[in-house]
């Protein structure tokens, strides 16, 4: 078995460090996968936070339509992240973020990550990014741009996706009309220089709303008084 990551993690539960190791999960590992999301599901306070994935998106990715990495503690798969290599159809989100129709074949979608309860602080969503990505090169297709949509009040995710150096470039209403920020990133290009920045509150979605029409992007958020900020900024064309 090809390991793609080895080290160890802490069980917040049991408060002991338990060996852990991450590597490429398929078809046969579908039970486990489910079992994985459903408890996560159920743990979680807000559950429109998550947009949990069907069987038949499980299939897609499993069958060569992306990829997915799981890490195991004791043998145990305690969280999971995937890549999705997205139909193109009136939802794409190559649409949100104003691409021409003809570079949406080069999107790819960092789609659903979760970790069980009694694994969390430990920074797994972030080791399963790192390692995930990793296997993006060995993909068929040849991908430039990374997507992927957020709850707004999903502050792990908001800052996975921050921690990648992703961005948020619109917030649009999608899976039955719930607010979502659409962030991206391009692989290709190097990083973008920035100017104008501005902090908006983050339930302050009219004012995000205009900036994000007016050219600016999210880059980053931070506690303030209490309240998370959001920062935004123009980048430099």
């Amino acid at each position: 078995m090809e390991f793609l990551y080895e080290g160890t993690i802490i069980n917040q539960t049991l408060h002991k460090k338990q060996p852990m190791y991450i590597k490429r999960l398929y078809l046969e590992d579908l039970p486990i996968i489910e079992h994985v999301q459903e408890t996560v599901i159920e743990s979680l306070s807000e559950k429109e936070s998550l947009q949990p994935l069907s069987t038949e998106e499980f299939l897609f990715i499993l069958n060569e339509r992306g990829v997915m990495v799981g890490a195991f503690a004791e043998d145990q798969l305690i969280g999971f992240r995937a890549l999705l290599v997205p139909e193109i159809d009136r939802e794409h989100l190559g649409y949100d973020i104003g691409l021409a129709e003809e570079e949406f074949p080069k999107v790819i979608y960092q789609e659903i990550s979760a970790v069980l309860p009694e694994y969390r602080g430990n920074r797994l969503q972030q080791t399963l990014a790192e390692v995930v990505m990793k296997e993006l090169p060995l993909l068929k297709e040849q991908f430039r741009y990374v997507c992927c949509t957020v709850a707004p009040m999903n502050i792990p995710s908001l800052k996975d996706k921050f921690s990648q150096h992703m961005y948020i470039k619109a917030l649009k209403r999608k899976y039955n009309n719930m607010e979502r920020y659409i962030f991206m990133k391009d692989l290709k290009d190097p990083p973008l220089r920035f100017t104008d920045y501005i902090s908006v509150k983050l339930d302050d979605f009219d004012k995000q709303r205009k900036l994000l029409e007016e050219g600016y992007v999210g880059l980053g958020f931070q506690l303030v008084g209490g309240f998370y900020e959001l920062q935004f900024a123009k980048p430099i064309l």
